[in-house]
């Protein structure tokens, strides 16, 4: 999959103070809420850091709207809907009050990212919302087999819960699909911002993306199935001969049986060979953004070899990169920006 061609930056004016305070705003945001992306937005330069914190805060927004679960799915649909309408109004509206979409509007124009690109990000966000999902098969689980802990339902884990459909994909080609709309189109929209002359950086901003979502599957694989939703498709458990109930007895407190460390084992394999996409990127993109991305790929990583390293621990707990160390990781990452800048 493939977005439009090379991209362009407009060089304009200073933002005025009402665009700074919209910047400002979004960077709160991506402050409070990107554990991992912020960490890269400190070592760009301002102009970049500013339009990634707005992309974020973009995102941000459509995330916590199709993830809210205080609302029903058909509402979640509907709060979705009205704001995507907002958003698309206030692309062309001579005057725009929400700061979101102020920052990312002109985010847009100074980069040259199209409507098209964001489109496929709301795109991606609402996939869990939609009925029927092409490539996923709604399972009833059967009510004898152990629940995950849910908060919203005051479950706790161990006890035996009612039957309840689970949402799984088929195969990883399905799963490529939704990866591709959710992370590699953040990766085509990043890019644009950073800044590429070669082609090739598109296709290898696709591979990047889906290794990192790859990543944050294996990390959230507990979290997901709370929610009823299985992401590890449904022939990669076959093929070690797990299954979706034994995934949902592990996470529910079961011992981690050899089926599923060899499906996470197979799978953290797969994010490995998705990973060498990010190796080859960071040579295409522009000298001042090439920290920034090596900062993110080396968390990511990082993350992923922490979840080869104890894998059963993604059944028990959030696996994460320790602050001091993704700290260590961004001085490294300011100090070759700063370095590169002085020789530019």
């Amino acid at each position: 999959m493939s977005a439009e061609s090379k991209p362009r930056q407009s060089a304009s004016q200073p933002p005025s103070p009402e665009l700074e305070a919209a910047y400002g705003i979004c960077r709160a945001i991506a402050r409070r809420e990107a554990k991992n992306f912020y960490y890269s937005f400190c070592v760009l330069p301002k102009n970049k850091s500013n339009a990634m914190c707005a992309v974020y805060a973009f995102m941000r927004k459509a995330d916590d709207l199709a993830d809210d679960e205080t609302l029903s799915v058909e509402a979640r649909r509907e709060a979705m809907a009205a704001w995507t309408a907002n958003w698309r109004e206030a692309r062309s509206a001579a005057a725009v009050s929400d700061p979101i979409f102020l920052a990312l509007n002109d985010t847009q124009r100074r980069f040259g990212i199209s409507d098209e690109l964001l489109e496929k990000l709301v795109q991606g966000t609402t996939l869990d919302l939609q009925p029927v999902q092409p490539g996923v098969t709604r399972l009833t689980i059967d009510p004898k087999v152990s629940r995950p802990e849910i908060g919203s339902s005051g479950t706790a884990a161990g006890q035996t819960a009612a039957a309840r459909p689970l949402d799984v994909y088929d195969t990883f080609d399905d799963l490529y699909r939704y990866c591709y709309l959710v992370a590699s189109v953040v990766g085509l929209v990043c890019i644009r911002i950073f800044g590429y002359a070669d082609p090739r950086a598109e296709e290898l901003a696709e591979r990047t993306g889906i290794a990192f979502q790859l990543t944050n599957i294996l990390r959230d694989v507990r979290e997901d199935a709370e929610r009823g939703r299985i992401y590890l498709p449904q022939e990669a458990l076959r093929r070690t001969g797990s299954s979706v109930e034994s995934i949902c007895k592990v996470c529910a407190g079961s011992p981690v049986d050899a089926a599923t460390r060899e499906l996470l084992r197979m799978e953290i394999e797969r994010a490995r060979e998705y990973y060498r996409g990010a190796a080859d990127l960071i040579p295409l993109l522009d000298p001042e953004a090439r920290p920034a991305m090596r900062v993110l790929a080396q968390i990511y990583r990082e993350l992923l070899e922490r979840i080869a390293a104890h894998p059963e621990a993604v059944f028990q707990k959030r696996v994460s990169v320790p602050k001091a160390r993704k700290l260590a990781i961004l001085a490294k990452g300011m100090a070759e920006s700063l370095w590169t800048r002085c020789l530019g």
